[in-house]
């Protein structure tokens, strides 16, 4: 089945660029445990940490990009409110970390002023699990599309949790008790807005980073979304494919496996010609481990494995570590080989 989007009411991709070789993953063939694409998918874990996930022929995939496709009609009705409207939700007034974000500002060809946002809505919120912060009456609206949305990008993960469990040789359950939906965490939906403008090495190098948690789930549009390939450093552009979404693997599922598994350093810069008219959005899930748990190595098959580091690790929960790398306090880039690859100033991931 072709799934319908809206990739064909947007300007092409720009021809003749260099593209990031993600390899594609069939969500249906992980669903039905086929050996071979499980085995692709670790691999893809392992050494790039970003894949497609294909979501043709599978009942949770098509609900996922039909939702997907309603969020960013959403996330655009969003953006368009007023800044007045937007700025009652900000984070600094609701929360250290959900809310509103402003960006700053970028002067469009025409001389008019549009903002950089990003809105950042809670899992916990959202499935029921705490107080809801506040929000405006058109995410009121919708809650049920995005609680659906939610629980369904969780679906997808917890399966891709479970064939981690079975390639690493650990026991069923391992990652995914870390990961109960049921309880607090740094789960959240994020819609992204980025006005039209011109690249600057000075600002894509300043956003370079890694994702906080464990697995992140992006639907694009337009490109814009780069990563660093681990063998040369060089920036390639990862083209959106109509019917997949962009996976990749962040820090916490590194520090769970001794570094077998990569966290690769990504950005977001403005998309090529003929895409660099309009607004880029983008529509992410991220999913943390559970506040209470302490990131630290696990035991267990593959993992035993690995060397022992030989320096001392610095042991936070995932409550403390989020909070503390949304601020920029900790600004290690972790990899696949384990420990500190570079030393960037860290901001808050922008898929």
């Amino acid at each position: 089945m072709v799934l319908t989007t809206s990739h064909h009411q947007y300007p092409p991709f720009a021809e003749g660029v260099t593209t990031a070789p993600l390899v594609s993953i069939s969500l249906s063939k992980l669903e039905t445990n086929d050996d071979v694409e499980s085995r692709t998918f670790f691999k893809a874990s392992k050494e790039l940490g970003f894949f497609y996930l294909s979501m043709e022929g599978s009942s949770l995939g098509e609900k996922l990009v039909s939702q997907a496709e309603q969020l960013h009609r959403l996330q655009k009705e969003f953006h368009n409110l007023p800044d007045a409207e937007k700025d009652k939700v900000a984070r600094e007034k609701i929360d250290p970390f959900f809310g509103y974000r402003h960006l700053g500002t970028t002067e469009l060809e025409d001389g008019s002023v549009k903002r950089n946002e990003t809105y950042n809505m809670r899992k916990d919120d959202l499935v029921g699990n705490c107080t809801p912060l506040p929000c405006p009456d058109l995410i009121k609206r919708n809650w049920d599309l995005l609680a659906s949305y939610a629980r369904n990008c969780r679906a997808a993960i917890d399966l891709m949790f479970t064939h981690l469990e079975r390639n690493l040789e650990l026991p069923i359950g391992t990652l995914a008790k870390l990961h109960r939906i049921e309880e607090r965490s740094g789960d959240h939906i994020r819609f992204n807005r980025t006005a039209p403008g011109k690249f600057s090495e000075e600002k894509a190098k300043l956003g370079e980073h890694t994702d906080f948690g464990s697995l992140t789930i992006l639907f694009n549009w337009l490109g814009g979304l780069q990563i660093r390939l681990p063998e040369t450093n060089e920036w390639v552009y990862v083209r959106p494919v109509p019917g997949s979404a962009v996976v990749n693997l962040g820090d916490a599922l590194v520090r769970f496996t001794a570094g077998l598994l990569r966290s690769n350093v990504h950005r977001v810069v403005p998309p090529l010609p003929p895409q660099d008219k309009i607004d880029r959005h983008s529509l992410v899930f991220f999913s943390r481990p559970e506040d209470a748990v302490v990131l630290r190595r696990l035991k267990g098959g593959l993992i035993d494995k690995q060397p022992e580091s030989q320096k001392e690790e610095l042991e936070l929960t995932s409550q403390e570590w989020i909070l503390r790398r949304s601020v920029g306090d900790l600004k290690g880039v972790y990899t696949h080989q384990g420990g500190l690859e570079l030393r960037l100033p860290m901001v808050q991931g922008k898929a």
